[in-house]
């Protein structure tokens, strides 16, 4: 016994070593990852606030209107105002190729004093294009609560109703944190997956695996080298993400590390059992990449990879919910920015179990050494 486990631990050295050797499958499991999380990061990093892109066209020479355009461009988190687009034409080009999301326009009587009016007047006027209709339907009653303190400065108005807004005590889950989860599972695709079956073809057509065939190994210590090396490479890469995405984009960890660690080792093994199966099957690359292909995109778009699942219809909900990267990408989100335990997420736990039962299972039969 000692032998054969002395053999799966050689095995697992060597696969390791390779790995670090190969400056291509570093950039596909380290740096590649990265890229996307830096893409992602950039568009959902940032704080949820709603921020809109106008123009803002002051015809108006008035006091009152000056200061509501100065105060418009300190609210650089809600609004992004486009400098270019200082005309009507300029402004409705950028929103036909969707640039922007509206014109807002001060007319040159905004703020003056009409005949036998008491108070100065003004309308600003919000132009949008037929797609963006959401647009403008939320500005408006944004910029009429930017207008309240200057009416308040000319009529005393108590309104009867009002809306009162509180927040919870509940931090809950930024954008970028939500998609984090996702980000990882398209990791442990590629680590899992397109590793191994990018190695076996080209080991089985250098004849490496038939001679490892005429040695006493056998495949369960070839398949258990395998999943040890890759656990160890898969730790290595997921720390280097989650250290980017905590110094960089500020990521909220309140799970138990161990029990993070534990189970993004898991996830590894089962994402690998598919790549065993699909590179230990496969003689050549043309078999391997298109079957490879065929198996992972339903998982890459159906699994809450790059969008939450909850934005998809019902019924494919319940679909996706168990394929097996959907319990995996559920489970990270849980346990690492929702703090849950393994207690939580036993559904999670027991699809994951199943799979991994399944794919071996498979993995075993149709493996061949040449």
């Amino acid at each position: 016994m000692k032998r054969k486990l002395y053999t799966v631990i050689t095995f697992a050295k060597l696969n390791t070593k390779r790995y670090f050797r190969d400056k291509t499958a570093i950039f596909f499991t380290v740096a590649f990852p990265l890229i996307f999380l830096f893409i992602f990061g950039g568009i959902f990093g940032k704080s949820g606030d709603v921020s809109f892109r106008i123009a803002l066209i002051n015809q108006s020479d008035t006091h009152i209107a000056t200061t509501f355009v100065d105060e418009a461009k300190k609210q650089t988190k809600l609004f992004k105002i486009d400098d270019e687009a200082t005309s009507m034409a300029a402004a409705k080009e950028k929103m036909n190729r969707g640039e922007l999301d509206a014109a807002i326009v001060l007319p040159k009587e905004f703020g003056t004093t009409q005949t036998g009016a008491k108070t100065p007047t003004g309308t600003a006027q919000i132009y949008y294009t037929q797609n963006n209709q959401t647009a403008a339907q939320t500005l408006a009653p944004v910029l009429n609560a930017a207008l309240a303190p200057i009416n308040a400065q000319f009529t005393n108005t108590d309104m009867p109703f009002k809306v009162a807004a509180e927040q919870t005590n509940d931090k809950g889950l930024s954008a970028f944190d939500y998609t984090f989860a996702g980000l990882l599972g398209f990791s442990l695709l590629g680590l899992g997956i397109f590793g191994p079956v990018n190695v076996f073809p080209e080991l089985k057509k250098q004849g490496i695996l038939r001679r490892y065939s005429t040695t006493p190994i056998r495949v369960w210590q070839y398949f258990t080298a395998n999943m040890i090396s890759q656990v160890a490479i898969g730790l290595f890469a997921m720390t280097v993400m989650f250290a980017v995405a905590i110094a960089v984009f500020q990521l909220n960890v309140v799970g138990n590390i161990f029990e993070l660690a534990i189970f993004l080792a898991l996830s590894i093994v089962t994402m690998l059992g598919i790549g065993l199966a699909v590179g230990g099957w496969a003689r050549n690359e043309r078999q391997a990449a298109p079957f490879a292909n065929l198996v992972t995109f339903p998982m890459m778009f159906l699994s809450g990879t790059f969008f939450p699942r909850f934005l998809m219809p019902e019924w494919l909900q319940q679909v996706s919910a168990f394929i097996p990267l959907t319990p995996i990408i559920d489970g990270i989100r849980l346990i690492a920015t929702e703090g849950k335990h393994f207690v939580d997420i036993l559904p999670q736990l027991g699809i994951i179990g199943i799979w991994v039962i399944l794919i071996y299972c498979i993995a075993f039969r149709v493996f061949r050494w040449e």
